[in-house]
């Protein structure tokens, strides 16, 4: 199979786009003269800006309609020998008919959302209960990637000097530190922020210094002041004041990274900076921190079985369950223990 034009399909999020990454990365050594072309949205392309053999086309959705238009403008006169649509909102499958491709890959049927079927002849192969990012290496496998590359998945997303040079300032490279990254895009999946505090305080009984990282949203923001008022220790305090290739780098520095659901825990896989993530709503085994779900504190599958009355192999893949409290239900001693795991694990 020779491919001399890819074009890329995904839009958000963060996390997500973290996961595509590695499907990207290991299609451009399975194609190494193809122009890959990826279509993306403007906050994430910031992080990913830069990303060797890739030429960026930014999808801006604040524009609404306006921003279809732009991207039919960027696309003019383009022909891709293969479209890889890799997201099922409808905001993406509208935007897929501007794109002129001999061959559209989409999901399976059993993902295929929003009327995603429609925008693509080709689909993907159906998967048993993947990952999230399991599920965009089905599109590199369908360009020839033997499934044996899952085992060595690169993340090669390019900092600059300045950047380095920020994350060494305020977290050093040999430092043992704990990065809480607090803040998900939905506040019914934060944990209590007393109990974020608690685990600073146990971090630092360890010997380790704690920051704080995340976005300028007022989410954001308010969680990081709640815990530090709760919290014992002086806690370095960087949400809203990175970069997201700072943060990256800051991530990369760090010796471990507490999360919920959220873009910068993807982040920290990356740089293969071990992960607690902290889950209730969603399955961690489809969307936690991808090499280091081994070490989620989770509350998913109780609620599943309560919710639903089955277990997670009985019901649908990717089930979601509901309730604005549930993150209360994980309690510090789990997380505790997962800490101590990966301190003793990797050697902190």
């Amino acid at each position: 199979m020779s491919l001399q034009s890819i074009c890329i399909l995904r839009l958000s999020a963060i996390g997500d786009v973290c996961h595509a990454v590695a499907a990207v990365q290991a299609i451009q050594k399975q194609h190494p003269n193809a122009k890959i072309t990826w279509i993306i949205g403007k906050i994430e392309k910031m992080l990913l800006d830069g990303l060797p053999g890739v030429d960026f086309v930014i999808f801006d959705k604040s524009k609404g309609k306006a921003a279809f238009k732009q991207l039919k403008q960027d696309l003019v006169g383009q022909q891709f020998d293969v479209l890889l649509h890799m997201q099922v909102a409808l905001r993406a499958n509208w935007a897929a008919q501007f794109i002129h491709a001999k061959r559209k890959i989409g999901f399976d049927w059993s993902r295929a959302k929003e009327l995603h079927a429609l925008f693509t002849k080709e689909r993907i192969a159906p998967q048993c209960e993947p990952h999230v990012l399991e599920g965009f290496f089905g599109f590199a496998e369908k360009l020839g990637v033997p499934i044996s590359e899952l085992n060595n998945l690169t993340w090669d997303i390019p900092v600059s000097d300045q950047d380095i040079e920020f994350a060494n300032q305020h977290i050093a490279p040999d430092s043992k530190t704990l990065v809480i990254s607090p803040a998900a895009s939905k506040k019914e999946r934060n944990w209590l922020p007393e109990r974020y505090a608690a685990i600073a305080d146990y971090a630092a009984s360890k010997g380790f210094n704690v920051a704080l990282c995340g976005g300028p949203a007022p989410i954001d923001r308010e969680l990081g002041d709640a815990i530090k008022q709760h919290a014992q220790i002086e806690i370095m305090d960087l949400i809203g004041k990175t970069s997201l290739k700072q943060m990256l780098m800051c991530l990369k520095n760090a010796s471990l990274v507490l999360a919920p659901d959220t873009g910068p825990a993807h982040m920290a896989v990356t740089q293969r900076t071990p992960v607690i993530g902290v889950y209730a709503h969603s399955n961690p085994k489809r969307t936690g921190p991808y090499l280091y779900q081994d070490y989620v504190a989770e509350v998913y599958h109780q609620n599943l079985l309560q919710q639903k009355g089955k277990p997670a192999d009985k019901l649908k893949w990717g089930v979601r369950v509901k309730g604005t409290d549930l993150m209360q239900q994980i309690t510090v001693e789990q997380v505790q223990t997962q800490f101590d795991r990966i301190v003793k694990d990797f050697a902190l």
